[in-house]
């Protein structure tokens, strides 16, 4: 009987060591961070809930096209990283193969159990219109375009101020007062870079010949190139390379004929033939809209970077650059470039547009 007593007593104590143990393992799960929350703000809330402790927010971005070289697409999956490292949150980035994928993709998303959904340019808008008016407590927000619903945030970017510099600085470096555009697609949205370009490189010098050539696509550096040999041969000795991955070609034929060019959107100067570059801060914008998110700073309707608020720019003028300046432009040039861009700031030069009447 002492003996049975005993072994009972022994296994008592067993199970009690063995669901003490199990406990503190899930305590440490759950402090380590466990299942992301399902919950978001309500549609039109001004600002979203903060994580809830040991259950960190879930990001998804979703990009309309692969991201391959696309230094737009790279930029953001970049921001999107270092938000979720700075602030604790899980992201995951969803590469799209095709159109009926962006709507697949998002549809996706939105019915799992991210928290917010951020993706990108005029191909998601008949997606997202159709998908977020069906999910009107998840969070969106979308970049380089603008979706009118009141669970969308939207991020547009003044890119023909920076353009504005940019065709002022080819003003000043073309010589033959021809200079020329390698255009991805002939789009709305693309006029804002060429209209802006043709706005200040006519500043500088009024009778200045611009050449305008569409790629039809992004990822296309052999139409590209082959665009940019026909303005060179036509006296173009600045060719702006406007044409996503396409400016590759663009490079390579200034590399061939000695012209000077310029890249777009990530600082891809060489200090030899590609002496600027346009830049657009989709890493910045996409880190802060998951910083806002996650601090419950989140609102919805139209957010606008330009010059002023360090979302488009010029490298040399508004931001150092890795390659040393060409001699092609020069210290008095960038000077001068400091001052129209001071001008455009403080509202005293005004860049039109194009798409505002």
């Amino acid at each position: 009987m002492k003996k049975t007593l005993s072994l009972v007593l022994m296994f008592v104590l067993i199970a009690g060591v063995l669901a003490a143990c199990g406990s503190n393992k899930n305590n440490n799960g759950n402090n380590a961070g466990g299942s992301a929350s399902s919950s978001a703000p309500a549609s039109g809330s001004a600002s979203a809930p903060a994580a809830s402790e040991g259950k960190p927010k879930k990001v998804a971005l979703i990009t309309p096209e692969p991201i391959g070289v696309n230094a737009f697409f790279v930029l953001m999956d970049e921001g999107l990283k270092k938000a979720g490292k700075d602030f604790g949150v899980e992201v995951n980035t969803i590469e799209s193969t095709d159109p009926a994928s962006i709507e697949q993709n998002i549809r996706t998303a939105a019915a799992g159990d991210y928290d917010l959904i951020i993706t990108a340019t005029y191909q998601v808008e008949d997606a997202l219109k159709k998908i977020a008016p069906e999910y009107p407590d998840k969070a969106f927000a979308v970049i380089d375009t603008v979706v009118d619903l009141p669970n969308v945030r939207s991020i547009a970017f003044r890119e023909y101020e920076a353009s504005y510099l940019l065709g002022a600085a080819a003003a000043l470096v073309s010589k033959s007062g021809t200079v020329g555009n390698v255009v991805a697609m002939d789009i709305p949205l693309l006029s804002k870079y060429t209209s802006g370009f043709e706005q200040g490189a006519k500043s500088i010098n009024p009778n200045i010949k611009i050449l305008v050539g569409f790629v039809g696509g992004y990822t296309d550096p052999a139409k590209a190139k082959e665009l940019a040999l026909q303005q060179n041969a036509q006296g173009a000795d600045f060719i702006a390379g406007m044409s996503a991955a396409g400016d590759l070609g663009v490079f390579e034929a200034a590399g061939d004929k000695g012209f000077y060019t310029s890249g777009q959107d990530t600082d891809n100067t060489d200090g030899k033939q590609v002496i600027l570059a346009q830049l657009k801060g989709t890493d910045a914008v996409a880190y802060e809209t998951v910083k806002d998110f996650v601090e419950g700073n989140f609102s919805y309707g139209v957010r606008d970077y330009g010059l002023k608020e360090g979302g488009v720019g010029l490298t040399y003028v508004n931001k150092d650059s890795k390659s040393p300046l060409s001699d092609a432009i020069g210290q008095e040039n960038v000077d001068k470039l400091k001052k129209i861009s001071d001008d455009i700031i403080a509202g005293t030069t005004v860049v039109k547009n194009p798409l505002q009447p």
